[in-house]
């Protein structure tokens, strides 16, 4: 997490316990503080090494907030967040990952019934406790009791976004490090998985301990949980990393090993012991001629480590990528020459889903198309959001509003050789029809329909609801299908192999919103949908120009579903692209 990362949380949880002892104004200005630094490209201790005039620089900052954010860089801390912790000692972030308990909830539930934890909150929703309080009942009671396995378990895991970073900030100043031959990211970080239990990274060294303390000078500021000759864990911009140096001949071996998955390692074990081979963490043994009673991990004669394409080599198996080991098949089609060629990073000339300051967005259509212009794409597409269930305060357009923006749109892309298209995200209501007119939907370049309200029906309504939008006629992309927010809510879970068929016979793209708060289709879906014939379309879902970058994430996810470039719409060029959308 960097350091803006780090302060935006610091303003948020002041927000959020403003907003629990009924504090007006306040809230909202950290909240918008919280979000602007947070996407801000400078790093925020460089702004506060140039003083409170600089941090004031970013939007939404004043004279007050740009005060604590210098306090922060500074000192680690934030003396009125202190204050208002002592004032309200709840934990802030765990009770709110319940649906349905909002810092309001918080506060009153603190004054009545004293609840600070999340295992109080259901101590009491169990007890009836809760019912009895003024202003809820039985109802709110049982929902709080049935969301609370959900938000346990999103306390366990951290998102992709935020642990990925992290990772390649090691790597990154690791390899510039003289102990240190080489290294890589491991564990379910180098797999993209959409959430990470801890930060891994390995090291091939011969000088172990060198390479040990350059680790521990990666930040200044991280907490060191344990150190040894060949590794070391620290607490470091809220989350733990740990490192592992192995000899240089064995890297291959280290890095198969713990990038895992469990389940994948665990088949490719049994496949060597079939073959009179021992695979593990140091390398690859036949053991043939090995005694039974003979012990030890590196016993018998090595025939691969130094490389993970070793690893593979010995059991006739091609590299498997990261991406794909979860015992999923991979292995299978490994050994049938079946392995899907899978869409490389980069390969996308675009994007179908962005947002302006005409809806929620922070930038003009002008900015956005800049940004996109130096990321090097071919096209882009302004997507704001139209009115309709789920949005709030006066976020999205209404029809006439869309048709004022096309003109404005057209304007800006005059000014460009990037090829605009323009579109909408319209929502989709109850019974699956677009917050937008037909007649309006006819005239745009991209209508992206997406889920934003009554993400709690059952699977069978959610299904209905989403395969009627797929199959409206001005349909081009149903956007993040499930509506889910990763470590928030779950969204809706639909029958995919219906929906993923229903959208292959409407010719309706469905996205992988690259957000990592959402990667909505996640991997499963994605596979889901390539074999039902359907197209994906990668999108980031961008709110300003820096969010273009979060592509990245749509791509692996798309990855790990087994997708080809073949599958993705914005893998085309733009003349394909408006022919297909056509």
């Amino acid at each position: 997490m960097s350091r803006n990362a780090e302060l935006a949380d610091r303003f948020e949880e002041m927000a959020d316990l403003l907003e629990a002892q009924d504090v007006e104004f306040k809230p909202r200005s950290y909240r918008r503080a919280a979000e602007s630094i947070r996407e801000h490209p400078t790093p925020i201790e460089d702004l506060a090494t140039e003083g409170e005039s600089a941090v004031k620089d970013i939007e939404g900052v004043g004279d007050a907030i740009a005060s604590k954010a210098v306090e922060y860089v500074e000192t680690g801390e934030i003396e009125e967040l202190d204050e208002l912790r002592a004032d309200l000692p709840v934990d802030m972030a765990a009770l709110t990952s319940v649906e349905g308990v909002g810092p309001k909830t918080v506060g009153t539930l603190y004054e009545a019934l004293g609840i600070t934890t999340l295992d109080e909150l259901e101590a009491a929703a169990r007890d009836g406790e809760i019912q009895a309080v003024s202003g809820f009942g039985p109802k709110t009671e049982s929902n709080i009791l049935e969301n609370i396995p959900f938000a346990r378990q999103a306390q366990e895991r951290e998102l992709l976004g935020d642990a990925r970073p992290i990772a390649e900030a090691v790597r990154n100043y690791l390899r510039d490090a003289d102990p240190v031959a080489e290294v890589a990211i491991a564990g379910s970080n180098r797999r993209w998985r959409e959430t990470i239990g801890d930060v891994d990274v390995l090291v091939a060294s011969a000088e172990a301990e060198g390479a040990v303390d350059a680790f521990l000078d990666w930040d200044a500021g991280a907490e060191l949980i344990e150190s040894g000759p060949t590794k070391a864990s620290v607490r470091a911009r809220g989350m733990r990393v740990d490192l592992r140096v192995v000899d240089p001949a064995e890297f291959g071996a280290a890095l198969q090993y713990f990038t895992g998955s469990k389940d994948h390692n665990v088949h490719l074990r049994n496949l060597a012991i079939d073959r009179d081979l021992k695979m593990n963490e140091y390398g690859v043994f036949d053991v043939s001629d090995v005694a039974e009673e003979t012990e030890g991990q590196r016993a018998g004669r090595r025939v691969g480590g130094e490389t993970e394409a070793e690893m593979y080599d010995a059991l006739d198996l091609p590299l498997i990528p990261p991406e794909l080991r979860e015992d999923r098949g991979e292995i299978e089609a490994a050994a049938a020459g079946e392995l899907p060629d899978l869409l490389e990073p980069g390969s996308l000339r675009g994007d179908l889903h962005t947002h302006t300051e005409w809806s929620d967005g922070s930038q003009s259509i002008e900015s956005m198309i800049a940004a996109a212009a130096d990321r090097g794409d071919d096209f882009l597409c302004v997507s704001d959001h139209a009115t309709g269930p789920g949005m709030v305060g006066g976020v999205g357009l209404d029809d006439d509003e869309l048709r004022e923006q096309m003109d404005a749109v057209a304007e800006a892309a005059a000014d460009t050789d990037l090829t605009v298209f323009h579109g909408v995200e319209a929502n989709i209501d109850a019974d699956g029809d677009l917050s937008v007119g037909d007649d309006v939907l006819a005239e745009l370049d991209v209508v992206i329909a997406s889920p934003h309200s009554g993400l709690g029906a059952d699977r069978d309504a959610a299904t209905d609801r989403l395969v009627a939008a797929v199959e409206h006629p001005e349909t081009d992309v149903l956007g993040h299908p499930t509506g889910r927010l990763i470590n928030d809510r779950p969204g809706l879970a639909p029958d995919l192999d219906r929906l993923a068929t229903a959208a292959a016979e409407a010719g309706t793209a469905l996205e992988v919103n690259a957000n990592p708060h959402r990667l909505d289709l996640n991997d499963e879906g994605v596979r889901t949908a390539v074999e039902a014939g359907a197209t994906i379309t990668i999108n980031t879902d961008a709110h300003s120009g820096e969010e273009l970058a979060l592509r990245r994430y749509g791509v692996h996810t798309a990855r790990r579903g087994w997708a080809e470039a073949e599958d993705v719409l914005n893998t085309r060029s733009p003349d394909d692209l408006a022919a297909w959308l056509s």
